[in-house]
This record gives C-alpha cells, sequence and structure tokens, in this order.
C-alpha cells in the first residue's frame, strides 16, 4: 500500500478537483441560467486535470523514483491514479448530481428540449443519474490513460 501511496493521494486530489470544478459550474450559472454555455466551458476542466496529472507524476518522480523515472513507470503511476478514479467516479458523480446540483438534470432536459436537439423521452433518458454513471464509468479510464500517456512523455527523466 505504501507503494501506491502517491498515487492514492493524487487521485483523491483530482476526485476534489473535479467536485469543486463542478461546484464552480454551478456556482457561475452553467447549470441553469447559462446551460447553453455548459458544453463549451465544461471542457475547460481538462486543463486542470492534466496538471494535476503532471504534479502527480512529478511527485512520483521526486519522491519515489529519486528523480528519475521512466515512461513506463510514469505511465503505470498515471494508470494506477486513473483506475482509483474510476473506482470512485460513481461517488464524485452522485455528489455532483445529488449535493452539488440537483437541478442539473431537470434544467437539461428542458434545455434540449426547448432547443429541439431531443425529444422529451430522448433528453429524459440520457439526461440522468444512471445514464451519467454510466458514462463517467467508460469515460473515465478512457480519459485517464490518454492523459497519463502524454503526461507521462513529458515527465520522464533519464
Amino acid at each position: 500500500m505504501n507503494k501506491y501511496k502517491i498515487e492514492i493521494k493524487w487521485a483523491f486530489i483530482f476526485m476534489a478537483m473535479m467536485l469543486i470544478w463542478m461546484y464552480i459550474e454551478k456556482l457561475v450559472g452553467l447549470h441553469d441560467i447559462h446551460i447553453d454555455k455548459h458544453y463549451i466551458y465544461t471542457n475547460f476542466v481538462a486543463v486542470f486535470a492534466i496538471i494535476v496529472y503532471v504534479f502527480a507524476l512529478l511527485d512520483k518522480r521526486k519522491n519515489y523514483y529519486q528523480g528519475k523515472m521512466t515512461y513506463k513507470q510514469g505511465f503505470i503511476s498515471g494508470l494506477i491514479i486513473s483506475l482509483i478514479v474510476t473506482v470512485f467516479s460513481p461517488l464524485t458523480q452522485y455528489v455532483t448530481s445529488e449535493i452539488i446540483s440537483t437541478d442539473y438534470f431537470s434544467n437539461m432536459i428542458n434545455y434540449a428540449v426547448s432547443e429541439g436537439k431531443m425529444t422529451q423521452t430522448e433528453a429524459e433518458n440520457y439526461f440522468n443519474l444512471k445514464s451519467y454513471l454510466i458514462q463517467v464509468i467508460i469515460a473515465t479510464p478512457i480519459m485517464g490513460i490518454i492523459t497519463t500517456a502524454i503526461v507521462a512523455i513529458f515527465t520522464k527523466k533519464k
């Protein structure tokens, strides 16, 4: 367990960052009054996600590998972070949907229908907790692997 202490720490930092991001989105109105702009601005969280992975792998390199880390070591460390984040992603999605932004799904359904983007049934089938839980379980490891593969290139050091 001590071997993965750094990955565990950074996985929880990542999850905290995501919850803070969701709270900020809610505060600035991207979950209600400015919901029409949500699809644009929500993607900026990727910048912070990459930053967290960079700091995580630099931490691993410095404090576990004594300043030297291969691409493979960095990649494995990032995969472990991604695995932990994936395991807890249903919980973070639940907190987001049921505590931070309880009206998000109904607001998105109303917006999608009023803009003619979906029928009522389509919107209700897409914008709900079950659907988002499935999406987060699929998307989290994919995005984690992609981020890890790229960040590990820049954090390796001989």
